[in-house]
């Protein structure tokens, strides 16, 4: 990362008052300072607003919730300049900006918020590399649940990741319910510190099968390719097909597979590829679809 104003965006933590104390005013505009402000911080004019304004201090709350800090770590003499340049407005070298959250990382010395700044970005790409490398796994269906088969699915995606080079995590079996599914993914993608989750089982034609529709709740806008088609009424389909899904939800990949072990395994090979080359939703599921669609044609002649 060449230049620090590129690093991502921090959350405020609601931590988004900014006071500027010893500032001189005389007839000032405090929209036009809201708006130079915003300006002078990286932000629209609409994204600050003075809140309050007492003897010789004033307050502005940032309406954004998410600033990228790049843009106003140690910018309190650009910001002082800027101030300036308003009708109204006087700064001297006691005007001093300060908030209980990071926006006070404005009253910074330039050189060293800047390294700071591009030492902590260093540190959550890290990061962000290490978690992008967690899988949890889970399978589904009442008779895994129940120990009438045994899960095979899971031990076959552990020992493949595993293999490249990823941290693998086996949780529990799914019930048959897109509701307790539902909750359950977005659980692991909210609390886990995984990249990716991994399901097995649950995306057939059946009434039981609940899958699909479950990151759909998460993610409308899920990649569900279809594997084959059932005209609906036939035997117990009361789909028109097996789909597989793959979306993401607060930046976790979440592939939702069949449950035949070796259409599992035959996956597994398109996801690593798919991983590395970072992929997208539908060109993985697409990928991983086509691969399962040649097994099933293999099955059939």
């Amino acid at each position: 990362m060449n230049n620090i104003t590129d690093t991502a965006a921090y959350d405020l933590l609601r931590k988004t008052e900014l006071r500027i104390e010893n500032i001189g005013l005389k007839n000032a505009n405090l929209t036009d300072i809201a708006h130079c402000v915003a300006r002078a911080i990286g932000l629209d004019s609409g994204d600050v607003l003075v809140v309050d304004c007492r003897e010789d201090t004033l307050t502005l709350d940032i309406l954004k919730p998410c600033v990228n800090a790049g843009n106003f770590a140690g910018k309190k003499d650009l910001l002082k300049e800027t101030l300036n340049r308003l009708p109204g407005v006087f700064t001297s070298p006691k005007t001093a900006f300060s908030s209980d959250g990071m926006l006070g990382w404005i009253s910074l010395e330039e050189q060293p918020a800047q390294a700071a700044l591009a030492l902590a970005e260093q540190k959550a790409m890290e990061i962000m590399q290490a978690v992008s490398r967690r899988v949890l796994v889970f399978s589904s269906g009442s008779e895994v649940a129940e120990k009438q088969i045994e899960d095979t699915n899971t031990p076959a995606i552990v020992n493949r990741l595993e293999s490249e080079g990823y941290r693998v995590f086996a949780g529990e079996t799914l019930r048959d319910d897109r509701y307790y599914i539902a909750a359950k993914l977005r659980e692991a993608a909210d609390d886990g510190g995984y990249g990716v989750i991994i399901t097995t089982g649950g995306v057939g034609a059946e009434d039981k099968d609940h899958t699909v529709e479950a990151i759909q709740m998460l993610d409308p806008a899920a990649a569900t390719p279809y594997i084959c088609h059932f005209k609906i009424g036939t035997g117990r389909h009361v789909k028109d097909g097996v789909k597989i899904a793959v979306g993401k939800y607060h930046g976790v990949f979440i592939i939702a597979l069949p449950g035949p072990n070796d259409e599992v395994r035959a996956s597994l090979d398109v996801i690593v590829k798919g991983l590395k080359e970072n992929q997208g939703k539908t060109a993985l599921s697409e990928n991983i679809a086509e691969k399962l669609r040649k097994i099933l044609r293999a099955k059939i002649h």
